[in-house]
């Protein structure tokens, strides 16, 4: 049976053969040329209503390029069969990896994506040996424009991401091409994943309805970034350093509530009615640590920054692990440890500030401006767990 792709646009799945092409318009050699006109599928799965070249199929779409049988023009452009997204560069010949990360309402996950992300293009990526760009111009221009542009330029945290309504089947995933360069681990060719994060509302985690209308893109997920917020447990809000912005309680979901809903939706999923532990990595990531730094012991491995060096170290992971596990008790957060050790083959702990400081109370930037903390080792450890990042130390 062939083996199916999960497209990074829509999360839907098929075999590379199903793959579609797009007529590139071109002039041809024989002097004939399509006409850019309006395509159905792509407006109503997408929202994308402009003119584009015509869709065809050669019945392989394992091929990089055919030729359209209207006009003769070769294309390479190649097309997911069900939503009829352009397909990045490659795909189906990389690695593929579908990052769902996940997250209730107000728990920074818009922040933490967004300086993730920065972080792998600029500071760690240098560190690792290597690199991150977008593989479309649409995530290019959206990260640059409505994330970078926020966040780094002007200084302001954004606004709560766009909830998805009952009719609305729009996906706006942004995608990457993550490799890592050539050298002692991987010998002379630097191998490369495709990473897709789609950021999604925190309402959109608020019931078990909404989990199934829109995030069908956590089935098809290899790995799982979930985003929580310790200040919205009671028993970390009650020691947060003085002059710390809480969130609010209207509309605010329990972390544990959002994992609930997240280990329900993925049990649900199985093939055949499985009953084992869920075999899909879970990173949990307890976000704004800064908020509790001062109640850190001193010896405390989330006051350390992580060893530095081109591989991940999992034996800092794993002690970080445990110090979060403990935290868990003294935050009121024991039901997530039960949740995660009764139902997860693969999980870790991590905690994170995306800042490195508390925003003002207008919602904006510290002076002190973006510190970050411990943001890409989620990340990593999903990524070496694939084998995509090497890693030193105990396993």
């Amino acid at each position: 049976m062939a083996a199916r792709l999960a497209c990074p646009y829509c999360y839907e799945t098929f075999t590379a053969r199903e793959i579609g092409f797009r007529c590139s318009t071109r002039l041809s050699r024989n002097g004939r040329q399509c006409t850019p006109e309006r395509d159905p599928v792509l407006a109503e799965r997408m929202g994308k209503r402009g003119e584009l070249g015509p869709v065809f199929s050669t019945g392989d779409g394992r091929h990089p390029r055919a030729a359209c049988p209207r006009c003769g023009d070769e294309s390479t452009y190649r097309i997911c069969p069900v939503c009829h997204s352009t397909l990045p560069v490659q795909f189906g010949k990389l690695e593929h990896k579908l990052i769902a990360m996940v997250g209730a309402k107000a728990s920074g996950k818009t922040v933490y994506m967004t300086v993730l992300l920065h972080e792998l293009m600029n500071r760690v990526g240098a560190r690792l040996g290597a690199s991150l760009m977008a593989s479309d111009d649409a995530t290019m221009q959206r990260f640059d424009s409505e994330y970078q542009e926020t966040l780094y330029r002007k200084g302001q945290l954004p606004s709560g991401t766009r909830r998805a309504g009952a009719g609305d089947n729009r996906v706006d995933p942004l995608v990457f091409r993550f490799g890592l360069g050539r050298g002692r681990f991987y010998g002379s060719r630097p191998r490369h994943s495709v990473l897709s994060f789609f950021d999604t509302a925190g309402e959109n985690f608020n019931s078990r309805e909404s989990i199934e209308l829109n995030t069908r893109y956590l089935a098809h997920a290899d790995g799982i970034i979930l985003i929580l917020d310790p200040l919205q447990m009671p028993g970390a809000r009650a020691l947060v350093r003085p002059g710390t912005v809480l969130p609010g309680s209207d509309g605010v979901d329990a972390p544990g509530n959002a994992l609930n809903r997240v280990t329900n939706m993925l049990l649900a999923q199985r093939k055949g009615g499985g009953t084992g532990l869920i075999t899909t990595p879970i990173a949990v990531v307890f976000a704004k640590l800064d908020a509790l730094w001062d109640t850190l012991d001193a010896g405390s491995p989330l006051r350390a920054h992580p060893p530095a060096g081109d591989r991940f170290d999992t034996g800092d992971s794993l002690d970080v692990h445990e110090e979060v596990r403990r935290l868990l008790k003294e935050w009121e957060g024991v039901p997530i440890d039960q949740n995660l050790e009764h139902n997860y083959r693969r999980y870790r702990y991590f905690g994170v500030s995306a800042l490195g400081n508390s925003p003002t109370a207008d919602t904006r930037v510290a002076p002190t401006g973006i510190q970050p903390y411990r943001v890409t080792d989620p990340l990593l450890w999903l990524l070496s767990e694939f084998g995509s990042v090497p890693r030193r130390g105990r396993g």
